[in-house]
Formats: structure tokens, C-alpha cells, sequence
């Protein structure tokens, strides 16, 4: 049993980290649930303060990864329209693989904004240039977070 949860902690750490640049999956807590699973192993060795911190981790980077690009869309002078034309471009690009999940949030927040702004494609760019760095901002603090996580879950051993 104990080294099912070794195993399955590992499992979890893996698709955490998929989870990181691939938005269904929720990359921080699904991680973090391997270490708590590692936790509970003899095979880990991991502190309940270390667990402790690293679920306030989880919980903060999935909260901030979800308001970068909504905030840097609207820092840069975003409309709602671009907001939601991100948000949807995000989600069609998960049908078109690695390159619509990157540039999904940025079409989208561009179409978004050109329908707002009656086609002015100078702004629309600007706005579309922050949704981009907001994803990009938001992915990389989480993919941060869930690989220190498998750190700790190596270092665990």
C-alpha cells in the first residue's frame, strides 16, 4: 500500500505539472495532492509544515493565475469584449494543441477588442499583448510552484 501511494503521489506530481500550460487541468492543487499522498507514505518523508506551505502555495498561484491575464488585459487598457474573447480563446485553444493553448489568449483577446473597438487594430494589439503576458505571467508562477513541488517530493526519498 505504501508504495501505491508512492507511486500514485508521483502520478499526481506528473499531471500536475501538464497542468500547468494545459488550463483544464488544475496544475497546483492536483500536485499538491501528490505530496499530500506522499505525506502519508513510509517511503516520503515530508514535514506537515512543508505540506502546510506548500497547500498555501497551491492556493495563492491558482488564484493569481487566474487574475493575471484578466488584470493585465485590462492594465493595458482592455474592454470586457477582450476579457472574454481571451477567456474564449483560451478554450478553443485547447483543441489545437500546445500553440492554440499559448496564442489562444492572445487571438482571442485581439478579436475581443477589434469587435469592441470597431476594428482599430493598433489598441486591439496592445490589449492582445497583455492577455498574451498575463497567461505567461500566470503559467510560470504555476509552473514554478509545481515544480518545487516535485522537488520536495524528490528531496522526500
Amino acid at each position: 500500500m505504501e508504495l501505491a501511494l508512492t507511486i500514485f503521489a508521483g502520478i499526481l506530481l506528473g499531471i500536475g505539472f501538464l497542468g500547468t500550460f494545459v488550463p483544464i487541468l488544475p496544475g497546483a492543487p492536483l500536485a499538491w495532492a501528490g505530496l499530500l499522498l506522499a505525506y502519508f507514505s513510509d517511503y516520503n518523508e515530508i514535514s506537515l509544515t512543508i505540506l502546510i506551505i506548500t497547500a498555501i502555495v497551491a492556493i495563492v498561484v491558482s488564484i493569481v493565475d487566474n487574475i493575471f491575464p484578466i488584470t493585465m488585459t485590462k492594465k493595458t487598457g482592455g474592454s470586457k469584449a477582450a476579457t472574454t474573447g481571451s477567456t474564449i480563446g483560451l478554450i478553443v485553444g485547447l483543441f489545437v494543441g500546445p500553440v492554440g493553448i499559448i496564442l489562444g489568449p492572445f487571438c482571442g483577446a485581439l478579436v475581443g477588442e477589434l469587435l469592441e473597438n470597431n476594428g482599430e487594430f493598433k489598441p486591439a494589439l496592445k490589449v492582445a499583448w497583455g492577455a498574451f503576458l498575463g497567461f505567461l505571467l500566470g503559467t510560470g508562477i504555476k509552473m514554478a510552484a509545481v515544480v518545487w513541488f516535485i522537488w520536495v517530493y524528490i528531496l522526500s526519498f
